[in-house]
């Protein structure tokens, strides 16, 4: 497979590189004027890793990453391909009782990379969104998932429709969420294999996509509040998921 360049910046996402896929990162790129400790551990742990590290002016930084918060570091990196089906495929082979997360729409890169690093975070063990009219990883989406981006499989599918079906005929089963369903998500049964799917703020979930659910479910809202971001959802979910399956463990 080929691989394209991209620029990673911030400290967290470059240190991430560093620390987790470090063969591909090709280059390091720090504002000289800096000497704080955290960029001196940035160099040291580059120098450790035989990347080749250049001093620059922060100037230069700016122009490579405008409109970002670079933090004087940014890293060129030789980013794989993103997975696709054939790999899910092989993904699920290995595992007893598989979590997913399904992004269905999410255009928008910080709600991306935050819910990379949420779905990381409560054991998830892939997102799948569609390859067209949605979001895929990119530099912002890097530096908000702090690492989650090169840890966690991520694959872009070509027909999302097709890939739920191919899931449910896995014996996964599909929960889609929506803000004005009825049953509450607290109220089912999420020890079973299965993948959550969430829709674009405004939009929700895809007419194809949610005839395809097994059930939708709500997030039980108090106070005046009716919605929350999508990244905050899929938290509330994802962790909601990881209660009761710790509360009942695989035998």
């Amino acid at each position: 497979m080929t691989q394209s360049c991209e620029l990673i910046f911030g400290i967290h996402a470059v240190f991430s590189a560093l620390r987790n896929d470090s063969a591909n990162v090709q280059e390091l790129r720090v504002d000289r004027s800096r000497r704080d400790t955290r960029l001196r551990e940035l160099r040291a742990l580059a120098l450790t890793l035989n990347i080749t590290l250049l001093e620059v002016d922060a100037k230069l930084l700016d122009r490579q990453a405008p409109g970002q918060r670079h933090q004087g570091v940014i890293a060129l990196y030789r980013a794989a391909p993103a997975l696709d089906e054939t790999a899910l495929t092989a993904l699920l082979k290995d595992i007893e009782r598989p979590l997913l997360l399904a992004l269905d729409g999410i255009t928008d890169p910080h709600n991306l990379g935050a819910i990379l690093r949420t779905t990381e975070a409560a054991g998830a063990h892939a997102i799948i969104v569609p390859k067209d009219r949605a979001a895929g990883i990119n530099p912002t989406v890097r530096k908000i998932a702090c690492g989650a981006a090169e840890r966690l499989p991520f694959m872009q599918v070509t027909n999302l429709a097709r890939t739920l079906r191919s899931l449910k005929d896995k014996g996964l089963w599909l929960i889609g969420m929506d803000e004005a369903a009825a049953p509450s998500l607290y109220e089912l049964d999420l020890t079973r294999p299965l993948a959550l799917i969430v829709g674009a703020e405004g939009t929700g979930l895809r007419r194809l996509t949610r005839e395809l659910c097994d059930f939708i479910a709500q997030i039980p809202m108090a106070g005046a509040a009716q919605s929350l971001n999508v990244s905050v959802a899929a938290g509330v979910c994802l962790f909601e998921i990881r209660r009761q399956r710790q509360a009942r463990p695989l035998v």
